[in-house]
């Protein structure tokens, strides 16, 4: 009889438990094509937490419209932000939150495994679960790259965390970050980023925090995305001194035809520039990296709005990125939730230790 079931890694006596922090960020197609942009976005609204329809009812339009004029124009729109060497940015920049994470808590004197996946495209969550299985970790820490929870987002997240577990005979001990929208450390890492764009570019009549938004029913249904994008902003506000008058928080990406989260980020924009506003600077609390809804969206079309409505100087301020006071915080995120998990690099003598038990066992078989 067949097992619905992975096969396990080969046990080793020698190979001890490790504990292992996975990054999650919401992914990115393979190439700025339109052949590399259709799987990735029949992955994306193919997900029932992106879209909320009836799979009867939004399949045909999903394949039968949408897959068919929407990825060559995306593409088109990913070409612009492309990096010659770095390619995808949201990739570029996961990757190296990943890697310095990995030294902060090693600085730290956590001895943790880290590893970066994607929820839709590469690497895929479920591989590097298994690869983090592989290398002996028996303990995970799930830490999504979204301050803020949405169902949309840090749930589809856990999704595909439970349907990997779903195939695992031995299953490792998992912990899920749902959110750390007010967290000092990521309010104060955004403050510093901010800040040190005015000091390097002056400071503008008007500060536009624009959040990723979601269809507005998510809310009536108890999604917390909103009231936790709008606690985000207070926090940054009251951090950065702003008046109630100097701020705005706007809602962008908006899909399809039903209402989603307002007031929206390009016509406030222009309604801004058409008001007298000169300058403004934007910035983009909800994404912790830069990509094509930050790089395009709002550096490219919300720009050219916002100019061609009679504004004179638009300022965006880029993400959080591999920023140091953003990794600290990340950091002390991760070591918050790893509390009484073992973490701790062995010495000399524990390893000697180890390695004299295993060669014991190995004896013994």
């Amino acid at each position: 009889m067949s097992s619905r079931f992975a096969p396990e890694p080969a046990f080793r006596h020698d190979q001890s438990a490790r504990t292992a922090v996975l990054l999650c960020n919401l992914g990115t197609p393979e190439a700025p094509t339109a052949a590399a942009v259709r799987p990735y976005l029949a992955e994306f609204l193919g997900d029932n937490r992106v879209v909320e329809i009836p799979r009867l009812a939004w399949w045909p339009i999903l394949h039968g419209i949408i897959l068919r004029t929407r990825p060559a124009r995306s593409a088109a729109k990913y070409a612009t932000v492309w990096h010659e060497k770095n390619g995808s940015p949201l990739l570029h920049w996961t990757q190296r939150q990943a890697t310095l994470l990995r030294g902060w808590l090693g600085e730290a004197g956590h001895n943790v495994l880290v590893r970066h996946a994607m929820r839709y495209g590469k690497p895929s969550i479920a591989s590097q679960l298994d690869a983090l299985k592989a290398e002996g970790a028996n303990r995970i820490l799930i830490l999504p790259l979204y301050p803020q929870y949405s169902g949309t987002t840090t749930a589809s997240v856990f999704d595909a965390v439970y349907d990997w577990a779903r195939t695992q005979r031995h299953i490792p001990e998992l912990r899920f970050v749902n959110r750390y929208h007010d967290d000092a450390g990521y309010i104060e890492a955004l403050a510093q980023r901010i800040e040190a764009h005015w000091r390097g570019n002056g400071r503008g009549e008007k500060l536009v925090m624009s959040f990723h938004g979601v269809p507005e029913r998510t809310l009536r249904l108890g999604d917390p995305y909103h009231c936790e994008s709008h606690k985000t902003a207070r926090l940054l506000a009251q951090r950065l001194r702003l008046g109630d008058n100097q701020y705005l928080v706007t809602f962008q990406s908006r899909f399809g035809k039903a209402k989603w989260l307002e007031p929206y980020t390009e016509p406030s924009l222009i309604a801004l520039a058409q008001q007298g506003t000169r300058r403004v600077d934007v910035v983009c609390p909800g994404f912790t990296s830069d990509c094509l809804e930050t790089l395009e969206e709002i550096n490219q079309e919300a720009r050219e709005a916002f100019v061609h409505a009679g504004g004179q100087q638009f300022e965006y301020i880029t993400c959080l990125n591999d920023d140091a006071p953003w990794i600290t915080a990340l950091s002390r995120i991760a070591q918050q939730h790893l509390q009484g998990w073992p973490t701790q690099r062995e010495d000399a003598a524990q390893l000697q230790e180890r390695s004299r038990r295993a060669q014991s066992a190995g004896a013994a078989q």
